[in-house]
């Protein structure tokens, strides 16, 4: 089956107060992605964004972002009040998201919305923590602990925080337990509603034929409820100090490599454990996602260590990963799932070995096809049929941006490959999304800026670099009835998406919710 998907993080919707979340507007935007004959919606990671405001560098693996969650129906379930919200509105010109604002005003409203909750169950005799441990799992509420002292302490890193707290001495943590208790179930109220609204959205996606596609990184941020807790699991040594770091060695990008300074693994005891700890985090992606994209795949067959300290990724050495045996063992507790393997960039025979046995699809990326002095593994007829082929990720440029920063010489190949020639500047990201469709592979996803012919003001994240990423947001109408019809004809000439159309005249599901709410 051919099918085809469009990329966008649930943060770039258009969303009020700030940032995008799971308001009406995403409900809208699935009423599109069926309009425009999409099978798949693509997202980037859920978590709680920390320092640098990356998804892929989040306080928790088992959490969802607050930031996410709809005010407007905390209003309608009577937990807050238009005024509140819209002093909590911080949107700006809508174009790009300020986070320093959404944060200095995002968890002042839900801690009002928390009160007024927490005071209807204690009318009703309800008791809060019979909800927490039915639909939050163990790691989540380890997260809200966290959360919760990590704010009585100032929000600093848990490695600067008191030794006893630090090393989690049973003393200091039922004094916390004690002390912070209002606090964490603050934390655990924010994670109750970010699941209850997340997947209503999904079970919607699911009604109108979407399937989600999440993202998982494949190391956990140092400063996280997951190092924190389980030290365990980490190259650690007693005083919970990395003894090794995360990152990539020199390459022709980068002279003294990239020191991404995430905690490394102790895959030696994950494995004497039975992958225990990543069987759980992959039952948790799965619970919210239907397709599970692992990035940074090569890592599980080898990994580059960085002894701890070194201010560059010069003096690393290549470990042995766990290899296929933590993929036999998900199977055995899983099932079968669908994963996606991010296996960009230079790949040793191993890793390529690794990726056949577990069968996965892998990615084909077609800004990576164009160098005019080499043939690139990414032209599409290399492509087998199990890969997944986008025109960018959320790492690169839009197609658009790329292509007016290309050499002349690299440019030609392009026109002369898809034989493009005379095309306007605004065709060209259609003519990079017309070969991504009708290449051979089963899946093909598009960043939806391509789809809007946006050019490199609408990047996502350019990486090794801080600020000024994950800012950029859809605006209200950018998404054009003209440009979803001209998605599902594009869509069924090549053979993807669902065949039928939809019914004109019938009002979208997402509007037939809302007006019924209203009534």
């Amino acid at each position: 089956m051919r099918e085809c998907g469009i990329l966008l993080p649930v943060a770039s919707l258009p969303s009020k107060y700030g940032i995008g979340g799971f308001s009406r507007e995403a409900y809208e935007f699935i009423d599109q992605l069926k309009r425009a004959g999409q099978n798949y919606w693509q997202i980037l990671p859920l978590g709680p964004t920390g320092y640098g405001d990356s998804p892929y560098q989040s306080f928790s693996a088992f959490a969802g972002n607050p930031y996410f969650i709809d005010l407007e129906q905390l209003t309608a379930e009577g937990y807050l009040t238009v005024a509140e919200c819209r002093e909590a509105d911080c949107g700006g010109d809508g174009r790009y998201i300020d986070y320093e604002a959404v944060y200095r005003s995002r968890f002042a409203v839900l801690r009002k919305a928390y009160e007024r909750w927490k005071k209807r169950l204690e009318e009703q005799g309800e008791d809060p923590e019979t909800l927490f441990e039915a639909e939050l799992c163990q790691e989540t509420r380890e997260y809200c602990l966290y959360a919760a002292v990590k704010r009585s302490f100032g929000e600093i890193s848990w490695d600067q925080w008191e030794e006893p707290v630090k090393l989690r001495k049973k003393e200091a943590m039922e004094a916390c337990r004690k002390e912070l208790a209002d606090d964490i179930r603050f934390y655990e109220f924010q994670q109750l509603m970010f699941q209850r609204q997340w997947q209503a959205l999904k079970a919607y996606a699911h009604r109108q034929g979407i399937r989600i596609i999440g993202d998982i990184p494949i190391y956990v941020a140092f400063d996280s409820a997951d190092s924190w807790c389980h030290p365990e699991l980490f190259q650690f040594d007693e005083q919970s100090r990395p003894t090794a770091v995360a990152g990539c060695p020199p390459d022709a990008f980068s002279a003294t490599g990239q020191l991404w300074g995430n905690p490394l693994y102790r895959w030696d005891y994950h494995a004497e454990t039975g992958f225990a700890w990543w069987i759980r985090r992959m039952e948790y992606c799965f619970s919210l996602y239907d397709v599970v994209r692992v990035d940074h795949f090569r890592g599980f067959d080898e990994y580059y260590a960085i002894p701890a300290g070194e201010d560059t990724a010069m003096y690393g050495t290549w470990e042995k990963g766990p290899g296929i045996a933590i993929f036999q063992k998900m199977r055995k507790a899983l099932g079968t799932v669908d994963i996606i393997a991010e296996d960009l960039g230079f790949l040793t025979p191993s890793v390529r070995k690794l990726l056949e046995e577990t069968g996965f699809p892998g990615m084909k990326v077609l800004q990576f096809a164009f160098n005019a002095e080499e043939r690139s593994c990414y032209l599409p007829y290399f492509y087998p049929h199990n890969c997944i082929v986008y025109t960018g990720t959320h790492d690169n440029d839009t197609t658009l941006g790329w292509y007016r920063t290309l050499s002349e010489k690299d440019r030609q190949f392009t026109r002369d490959y898809m034989n493009n020639g005379a095309s306007p500047e605004s065709e060209i990201p259609w003519d990079f999304i017309r070969l991504a469709l009708s290449s051979t592979a089963d899946l093909a996803v598009i960043p939806l800026q391509d789809y809007l012919g946006l050019g490199g003001e609408a990047r996502i994240n350019t990486p090794s670099t801080l600020g000024g990423n994950w800012t950029w947001r859809l605006q209200k109408g950018q998404f054009t009835r003209e440009i979803c019809e001209r998605c599902r004809q594009m869509n069924q000439l090549y053979g993807r998406g669902p065949v039928q159309e939809p019914e004109a005249d019938e009002a979208p599901e997402s509007r037939k919710a809302d007006e019924k709410r209203e009534d």
